[in-house]
């Protein structure tokens, strides 16, 4: 099993970015799939989560409602997370999460 993050990196305050992570070694679509973001001196948190299948059902965390968007492309074994109007407090690494694994993560670093 693995879990390829990418598409971190450095934004303004109220920029956008979309990460991927791109999974291999599991039916993927028949498993749900989350984003979990861990600041620095922080707990690693829930951000969204989608549902197996053609993820109808979706859950985000509140501080993120609004603003991230999941998706996923089962024909890519690929999970989403569009992140827009980015705040100084989403900086921290994005981790993907399926079939109980973790991706590496990706740094996600939102500053003037």
């Amino acid at each position: 099993v693995q879990l390829v993050e990418s598409g971190g990196g450095l934004v303004q305050p109220g920029g956008s970015l979309t990460l991927s992570c791109a999974a291999s070694g599991f039916t993927f679509s028949h498993y749900a799939m989350s984003w979990y973001r861990q600041a620095p001196g922080k707990e690693r948190e829930l951000v969204a989560a989608i549902g197996s299948g053609d993820g109808s059902t979706k859950n985000y965390a509140d501080s993120v409602k609004g603003r991230f968007t999941i998706s996923r492309d089962n024909a890519k074994n690929t999970v989403f997370l569009q992140m827009r109007n980015l705040k100084p407090d989403d900086t921290g690494v994005y981790y993907c999460k399926g079939f109980g694994e973790w991706g590496q993560g990706t740094q996600v670093t939102v500053s003037s």
